[in-house]
């Protein structure tokens, strides 16, 4: 039997949890694409500070390969939207060394996946100058783009490089899911002094979410490491990022109506984790399942199990922790294969079912 935390405890865990909802207005709410979204944070902070500058594959004359930089080009010029041959190595180095000078440079990767051309770049100089130099060389940039599945794209552009870049001390990863998510996270992300990974989805660029007046105003930036609850639930915790909340949301749906509620943490953040959020939803719910599109072996999901384990949260739990991930497996270029090798919301609810067998069949026997 777990440790069960007090009935004060558990209020005053239900109002600091509140505190991470949106206070967002939804009937003064506009849909925004989560591309138009990333597209809005790039032009403003280009317009406020005069050091960002974006490179990369077709990102000015074409407008970019999925339109993230449209219109960029045209406005601020040759300058500061620049075009690269095709040599991630080449051009991610440009950006780091920029950074080391001073600017603020967007680093775009047509998809995540051709980063491995970059990787000495990204994890041993721009992640790990500013340790190196006692502090004295600050490394502001942003390496940004596609990630995880697609469609259709079979194993070498399918990865999600999640858990890979967030091992690696001296960055910052963030993945979103909304188009607050993107351009809020973006804008933190420009602002920072430190090197961050930014994985957007290319399923959800054209995926429309409503921005309160807040959200698209030139001033709204989110903190980077701060999780947000999406749907509030007493029975289960589900937790995830990216593309991987739609399909924790999608599942909540469907067991909100056989009366379990889930309570659906998107991440927002990788590394820095908001474990701390995590760990007052256990508190409440006492079950646990985290949901990712990576692979299962050192996965984001096993991090989680991980510092579960290690923190007094572990003996918040009635049943074991439960991973739904992608499977360990190349991703098959087969679209019916394709759609088996990636978590879905049946999975999820699945897990949800198998981890509160033992709930579901006490509470029927009373």
């Amino acid at each position: 039997m777990a440790l069960k935390s007090p009935p004060v405890l558990f209020g005053l865990l239900a109002r600091i949890s509140r505190r991470t909802f949106s206070t967002s207005n939804a009937l003064a709410s506009k849909p925004v694409t989560v591309r138009d979204a990333l597209n809005q944070a790039i032009d403003e902070e280009m317009e406020r500070d005069d050091k960002v500058f974006v490179l990369g594959e077709e990102v000015a004359q074409y407008d970019g390969a999925y339109k993230v930089t449209r219109g960029l080009w045209k406005k601020y010029g040759d300058r500061r939207v620049i075009d690269t041959p095709i040599t991630e190595i080449g051009f991610a180095g440009i950006a780091v060394g920029a950074a080391f000078a001073g600017l603020k440079p967007i680093c775009e990767f047509m998809t995540f996946n051709f980063s491995m051309q970059a990787i000495d770049h990204i994890i041993n100089s721009a992640a790990k100058t500013f340790y190196m130099s006692a502090g004295g060389v600050p490394v502001p940039i942003v390496f940004r783009g596609p990630n995880g599945a697609a469609a259709g794209v079979a194993a070498q552009h399918s990865q999600c490089f999640g858990a890979w870049y967030s091992h690696c001390p001296g960055l910052k990863v963030i993945m979103p899911y909304s188009s607050e998510d993107a351009k809020g996270l973006l804008k933190a992300a420009i602002r920072d002094p430190d090197p961050v990974v930014f994985l957007e989805d290319e399923i959800l660029y054209g995926l429309q979410f409503p921005m309160s007046d807040e959200a698209l105003s030139s001033d709204f930036v989110l903190p980077i490491g701060k999780a947000k609850i999406e749907r509030e639930g007493s029975h289960i915790t589900l937790v995830c990022a990216g593309k991987a909340t739609d399909t924790a949301l999608q599942a909540a749906n469907e067991l909100a109506g056989k009366g379990i509620e889930c309570e659906v943490i998107n991440l927002r953040t990788i590394r820095p984790l908001d474990f701390d959020t995590i760990a007052r939803s256990i508190a409440k719910t006492h079950h646990l399942i985290t949901v990712e599109q990576g692979w299962p072996q050192s996965g984001i999901g096993a991090e989680i199990c991980a510092r579960v384990m290690e923190s007094s949260a572990f003996f918040e739990l009635d049943a074991p922790v439960w991973r739904v991930t992608g499977a360990d497996v190349p991703m098959p270029y087969a679209r019916s294969l394709e759609t088996l090798a990636l978590p879905r919301p049946p999975d999820v609810v699945a897990a949800a079912t198998s981890v509160l067998a033992n709930k579901i069949a006490n509470e029927a026997a009373i």
